[in-house]
């Protein structure tokens, strides 16, 4: 499992759907929302929380394409569906090489480009919770999504449709647990459903991903 994981987090910074284009394409975003709405620090710091989950979620959902198709397109998928190792397992090393290559950098930068939409001060560490802790949900939905479309020619937009559903509590909870961090207010409901979305997907997408991976392999 360590030698899989390894081997994705190098493919994926190899293949270009690494943290790099996911960072690029987050900090595009926080920076043309000002262009958009103006700069009006009180509107800016309102909306802060929800504009950065957004450019977090799509940042994230911007390199799932690649997630599954390289290794269907040279035949891994086929070895990884007869090894000894269950799909499940493997499913889940590569959710977690996806949240490592794409989730944790967005975490990291979050705070980061929150200055650029004058987020509270007492925001900063309730936003890096929240998204430390809705992230691997993101991975993990998005590696079933993968598995739904692997093999499909131009799949990423289908993609796109199937999974972007599937987020929405994920960001409601998020964002609402941000914004409730930027204004002092209690964040113990919105964070514990938050946790509670990103347990239950952690434990039980994966067995439906490699149901319908072995599906598609057939």
């Amino acid at each position: 499992m360590k030698a899989l994981l390894i081997r994705d987090i190098r493919l994926a910074v190899r293949a270009g759907g690494g943290f790099g284009l996911g960072l690029a394409f987050f900090l595009i975003v926080i920076v043309m929302v000002p262009f958009a709405v103006g700069a009006d620090t009180g509107l800016l710091s309102k909306i802060a929380p929800g504009v950065l989950w957004i450019g977090a979620l799509l940042a994230c959902l911007l390199s799932l394409d690649r997630l599954l198709a390289l290794d269907f397109e040279d035949g891994t998928l086929d070895l990884l569906a007869t090894a000894p190792l269950p799909l499940e397992a493997a499913l889940s090393v590569k959710a977690l090489a996806h949240w490592i290559t794409t989730g944790l950098p967005l975490i990291i930068a979050a705070p980061v480009l929150g200055v650029l939409m004058n987020l509270p001060t007492q925001g900063y560490g309730w936003l890096v919770l929240s998204l430390l802790l809705g992230t691997p949900a993101l991975s993990v939905i998005g590696t079933f999504g993968a598995a739904l479309t692997v093999g499909i020619k131009r799949g990423g937009l289908l993609l796109s449709l199937l999974v972007l559903p599937l987020y929405v509590p994920t960001l409601i909870f998020g964002a609402e647990a941000a914004r409730r961090g930027a204004a002092g207010a209690d964040v113990s409901t919105p964070m514990l459903l938050l946790a509670g979305i990103s347990a239950a997907t952690i434990a039980l997408m994966p067995f439906a991903s490699a149901a319908v991976l072995k599906v598609n392999l057939r």
